[in-house]
C-alpha cells in the first residue's frame, strides 16, 4: 500500500503566483514546505523570468506546447531549475500543464 493518495479530481484548481497559472496542490510536506502540485498554464500566458530562492524545481509537461529562449517544448519535457536560479520567461503557446515538485516552500522572487 502507498503511504498517500491523492486524487486530482478531489482536490481544487487554486490561483497560482502569476495571471494566468493555476494550481492543484497534490501533496504539501508541512515539515519543509516541499509541495507537488499540477500547473494549468492559459494559452498565451506569459511568466517573467524569476528564480525560487528556498526550493528546487523540477516540472514535466504532461500537455500542452511552452516555449522558452525560442525553444519550444511539449508532452514528455522535463524541466529542473536549481534553487535560486534565475528561469524564464516561460510562455504557454497552447494551454499547458505540468506536474511540477518544489522541494522547498514554493517563493518566487
Amino acid at each position: 500500500m502507498f503511504q498517500y493518495v491523492a486524487q486530482a479530481d478531489d482536490k481544487p484548481w487554486q490561483p497560482g503566483p502569476y495571471d494566468g497559472v493555476q494550481l492543484k496542490i497534490l501533496h504539501k510536506d508541512d515539515s519543509t514546505g516541499a509541495v507537488t502540485v499540477l500547473r494549468k498554464f492559459e494559452a498565451g500566458a506569459t511568466i517573467p523570468a524569476h528564480t525560487h530562492p528556498l526550493a528546487n524545481e523540477w516540472a514535466y509537461v504532461l500537455s500542452g506546447e511552452w516555449e522558452e529562449a525560442e525553444q519550444v517544448y511539449t508532452q514528455g519535457t522535463l524541466f529542473h531549475a536549481p534553487r535560486g536560479e534565475r528561469h524564464g520567461p516561460h510562455k504557454a503557446n497552447t494551454e499547458v500543464i505540468s506536474l511540477t515538485h518544489f522541494d522547498g516552500p514554493l517563493t518566487v522572487e
